[in-house]
C-alpha cells in the first residue's frame, strides 16, 4: 500500500511543455508540498511544414526539468523517447502523467513502463471527433484505454468521444494549460494604436479559416489593418488572396514569435479573431489564443467551430463558421463601438480569472493525482 504521507512522485511526459509560457503550470503544480514533479520534454519539436518549435526555459523552478532527443521527431503519432525507461528508474514515479493522446506511440511507451512498475498512469486528450484508427494505432489505443487509471480531457466533447470508445475509468475536463494573468494582462490605453488592429494567430492551413477573415475585412470602412501571425502551407495563397482583394498594404503576415513575447503582441490589437472551420477530420479543440487575448483585455471574435463558443461564453462575439458577412458585421460592431470593445475586454479578463489561470489548472490537476493515489 502506498505511503500517503510521503510526497507523490509525478513523472510527466509532454512535448507541449517545451513552450516557455506553458511551463508556468508546472511551477504551480510543483508548489504543492505533497508533489515531487519531474517533467520530460523534447529538445525541439518539428511541426509539419518545416517549422521547428525550440525549447524555451522560462519557468523551470521548483521541479526537475529534463530535455531529451526523441525518435521520429515531428510525427505526432509515432514519436517516442529512447531513454524513457532510464528516467522511470531514476524517478520511480507513483503517478505518470502522459500529456499525449491515447492512440500515440509515446502514450503506449509510457503507459507500458508505468504498468511494469505498478505506477498509476493517466492520459490527456483533445480529440473531439469519434474516429477509427488503423493498425497499429487502434491496438495502441485499446491497450492505453485498458491500462489507464485516469483520463483528462481538454474539452467536453473529448470526454464523450472516449466514453463512446469504451473507456470506463475516471475522467475530468481540465484545460491542458491556463494563462498567467500577471504576464497576460492589459497594457495599453484604448484607441492608442491610431486605427483598428485586427489580429489572427493560427497555423496557415484551411482548418483555421484565415481566408474568411481576409474576405470579411475587405468590406470594412475606415483605417484598419489585419495582422496574421503564423506559418503553414497556405502562406502564399493567402498572400495572393490579399492582393486579389486589394488588401496587400493592409494585411501583415508575421512569423511565429517566442511565447514570452505574445502578451505584448496581443495587447497591440483591438480584436483577436479565430475563424476556424470544421473539417471531416478536425474541429477546434479549445483555441488557446482566445484565453491569452481575453486575459490581455482584448475583445475576441470566434466562429461556432468546436469548443470556441464554450471558451468565449458571453465574453466575446460568435459568428457561424465560414460566414463572411456575419464576421464582417461583428468586426464592424467592434470597430464602431469603443464601449463594446471595453466591455468585452473586461468580461474576457474576468472570465479568464474565473476559469482559465495556470493556478486553477494546476490545482485541478494535482487533485487528480491525489485521487489516483487514494484509489491505488
Amino acid at each position: 500500500m502506498p505511503d500517503l504521507t510521503a510526497p507523490i512522485r509525478v513523472l510527466m511526459i509532454s512535448k507541449a511543455c517545451l513552450v516557455g509560457t506553458y511551463q508556468r503550470k508546472l511551477e504551480e503544480i510543483a508548489a504543492f508540498p505533497d508533489i515531487a514533479l519531474t517533467v520530460i520534454v523534447p529538445t525541439e519539436w518539428r511541426e509539419p511544414g518545416g517549422a521547428t518549435i525550440r525549447l524555451e526555459r522560462a519557468h523551470v523552478t521548483g521541479y526537475e526539468f529534463m530535455a531529451e532527443p526523441i525518435g521520429f521527431n515531428g510525427n505526432f503519432h509515432l514519436h517516442f523517447y529512447p531513454r524513457l525507461g532510464q528516467h522511470f528508474d531514476h524517478v520511480r514515479p507513483h503517478v505518470v502523467h502522459v500529456d499525449e493522446e491515447p492512440y500515440n506511440l509515446a502514450t503506449f511507451q509510457a503507459m507500458r513502463q508505468a504498468h511494469r512498475r505498478k505506477a498509476r498512469a493517466l492520459f490527456f486528450t483533445w480529440q473531439n471527433l469519434h474516429r477509427p484508427y488503423p493498425f497499429p494505432f487502434n491496438w495502441i489505443e485499446h491497450y492505453n484505454l485498458r491500462h489507464a487509471d485516469f483520463g483528462i480531457a481538454g474539452n467536453h466533447e473529448a470526454m464523450d468521444v472516449w466514453r463512446a470508445k469504451g473507456y470506463a475509468g475516471p475522467m475530468r475536463v481540465i484545460p491542458q494549460f491556463g494563462v498567467d494573468p500577471d504576464v497576460f494582462k492589459p497594457q495599453y490605453e484604448w484607441g492608442a494604436g491610431g486605427g483598428f488592429a485586427i489580429g489572427c494567430v493560427a497555423r496557415l492551413i484551411e482548418d483555421k479559416g484565415v481566408d474568411v477573415l481576409l474576405r470579411a475585412a475587405a468590406g470594412l470602412p475606415g483605417v484598419w489593418r489585419v495582422y496574421v501571425l503564423g506559418v503553414g502551407p497556405l502562406r502564399q495563397s493567402l498572400e495572393s488572396l490579399a492582393r486579389e482583394l486589394g488588401l496587400a498594404d493592409r494585411v501583415v503576415f508575421d512569423r511565429p514569435i517566442p511565447s514570452m513575447q505574445m502578451p505584448a503582441y496581443l495587447t497591440g490589437l483591438d480584436t483577436l479573431v479565430l475563424p476556424s472551420r470544421t473539417r471531416p477530420n478536425w474541429k477546434e479543440q479549445f483555441g488557446r489564443v482566445l484565453v491569452e487575448a481575453m486575459a490581455c483585455g482584448v475583445p475576441v471574435i470566434g466562429s461556432t467551430c468546436g469548443e470556441i463558443p464554450l471558451v468565449i461564453g458571453d465574453a466575446g462575439l460568435i459568428f457561424p463558421e465560414d460566414d463572411v458577412e456575419a464576421l464582417r458585421a461583428a468586426l464592424l460592431r467592434l470597430q464602431r463601438d469603443d464601449s463594446l470593445r471595453r466591455d468585452l475586454g473586461q468580461r474576457g479578463r474576468a472570465r479568464v480569472l474565473a476559469n482559465y489561470t495556470q493556478k486553477q489548472v494546476a490545482r485541478a490537476t494535482v487533485e487528480v493525482y491525489r485521487q489516483m493515489m487514494r484509489e491505488a
